[in-house]
This record gives C-alpha cells, structure tokens and sequence, in this order.
C-alpha cells in the first residue's frame, strides 16, 4: 500500500516529534489533539525541533520550512482523518483513554485506513477489537528523539494481516527509521525487553549498597564501550518513570529490594525536583554531568 497522507494523533513530545519527521520526510501530516489550546503547545514545540534538525541532521531552513509547511492541526477527529492512510496513535499511556478513542477512530476513518499504536508499554492485541479492523491494526514505536535515535519497532499481533505489517515496515524507512520487525506480541518490544532488566540490576546494586551511582556507571561504560552507564539513561528517560515501573512492580511482588528502591526513587529524587534532564538534575546535574567530563573514566 502506498501511503499519502498520515494522520498522527497526539500532540505531546513523541507525537509532536513522528508528526514532523514525517513531514521532513515529504508526508502530508494532519496532527489531532483534543483542544486548540493543546495544538497550540505542539506547534511551539515543533518549532523548537527545527534546532535540532538543523544541528543533527544539516537540514536547511527552506527544507524546515517545507517541512511544517506540510502541517495541519485538527480538534476534529473526523476532519484530521478524513483523507488517512495510516493514522499513528500516540496518546497516554491508559488503557481506557486507548479504548475509547479507538472506537471513536473506528467510526470516522476510512475503510482503507490503517491503525498504529506507538505505545511502549500496552500490547496491540489489548485494542484490537475496539478498532474495528484488527487486521489493518498493529504497533508502530518510536524511540525519543526520533530524528537521531532512528529505531522504529513494528509488531504484529496475532491476526494482523502480513500485507499490513509489510506496508508499515516500508513506511518506516520511508521516513529515515531503521525497521525492527517483531513477528510475536512481547511486552517491551525488543528495545525495553533488553534495556529495562539492565536498568533495573544498576538500580538494584545501587539500593543493596553495592555500589554507588558512578562506579556502576563507570563499570558498563568501561565494560562495554557504551556512550552511558544505566544511571545516565535513566535521567534521560526521566526518575519518574523509572519509579513508575519499580512502584509497579513492588505493588505486585512485594519484594523488599523493589519497595526500599521505590521509597529511595520518591524521597530522594521525586521529591525533591530531581527527574532527570529535564529538570536539570536527577543521579547526575546538567548541563555538564560527571559523566562528560575527560577524567571520568579514569583513576
């Protein structure tokens, strides 16, 4: 199937970041959030984009230009769908918001129109019925930043047509990501599947007094030649998530190590502002973290 027109709905910052990738890319766009006020946002944040482009990429200012150019925002579901070939869904990660929006979808897109979920956490199979066509269905996910860190995930679930996997694997390197086919359902794709244990054993050496942010760091930098130790990744990813998932998980085991990590991931970092990057401070301070500096990795 050749694709013509993509609908992205969802504004924030990984919707706001597929939205414009595909326009860069040559796509016609229609951007779909709930209010005009909300658009508004994911227009500025657009905007802040093209620096990037611009630093990471070469892009020229006419080809950004072009780019938003190919734009279009919608507080209608139906008038962003009217003329979709594929519609990527990248709205909050809760179960019911999905549900219901999908069903709204169901009923104003185009028969031929095929459905996306970029979701990161939640499985394809948990929506496909409320879509409708769970045959022109599948997940589609995106790593932040997506104009550099250029993955795309494309899974099936059990009765998505090959036709349809096939097509979305090429829209996705149409747009400049690297396809990463998954023929079966997994929770954490293959991405999450790998780093999530990862970044949980740093944090559970951390918690058990092992050993200290930096030397854990140190160790699978040095180890592996990896640009990041865990510790930095989880600033990146932001400490709220990070104790979303452990929260999560000491509700469910009741494992003391999961609990002390949660109650150590709240008061010591949550509580006080400390999220990440984004706050400029999280395990490390920023701009200019431990990590960057040229002594880091040495005695």
């Amino acid at each position: 199937m050749e694709f013509k027109h993509i609908t992205v709905a969802g504004s924030g910052v990984l919707g706001s970041q597929i939205a414009f990738q595909s326009a860069f890319k040559g796509y016609q766009v229609s951007i779909y959030d709930i209010n005009n006020e909300v658009l508004e946002k994911a227009k500025n944040r657009i905007q802040q984009l093209e620096t990037f482009y611009q630093r990471d990429l070469g892009a020229s200012k006419e080809e950004l230009l072009e780019a938003y150019n190919r734009l279009t925002f919608y507080s209608n579901l139906a008038e962003a769908t009217e003329k979709a070939d594929l519609v990527i869904e990248a709205i909050p990660e809760v179960v019911q918001i999905k549900l219901d929006f999908y069903q709204e979808l169901a009923k104003v897109a185009p028969a031929h129109t095929i459905f996306a979920t970029n979701s990161s956490t939640l499985l394809p199979s948990q929506f496909a019925e409320a879509t409708g066509r769970p045959e022109q269905f599948l997940a589609l996910h995106f790593a932040n930043e997506i104009w550099k860190n250029n993955t795309a995930e494309i899974m099936k679930h059990q009765t998505t047509a090959d036709h349809v996997f096939e097509s979305i694997i090429s829209f996705a390197k149409t747009i400049g990501m690297v396809a990463l086919p998954i023929q079966k359902e997994q929770p954490g794709y293959v991405l999450n599947s790998l780093l999530v244990p990862l970044l949980e054993a740093a944090e559970i050496l951390l918690v058990n007094d092992v050993a200290e942010v930096e030397t854990i760091d140190k160790a699978w930098m040095i180890g592996t030649g990896a640009p990041l130790g865990p510790f930095a990744m989880l600033d990146v990813i932001g400490i709220t998530t990070a104790y979303n998932i452990v929260k999560g998980k000491a509700e469910a085991t009741g494992k003391p190590e999961y609990i002390k990590l949660a109650d150590l991931l709240k008061t010591q970092y949550i509580d006080q502002g400390k999220l990440g990057r984004s706050t400029g401070e999280g395990f490390y301070q920023y701009p200019n973290p431990r990590f960057i500096q040229p002594d880091f990795l040495k005695n």
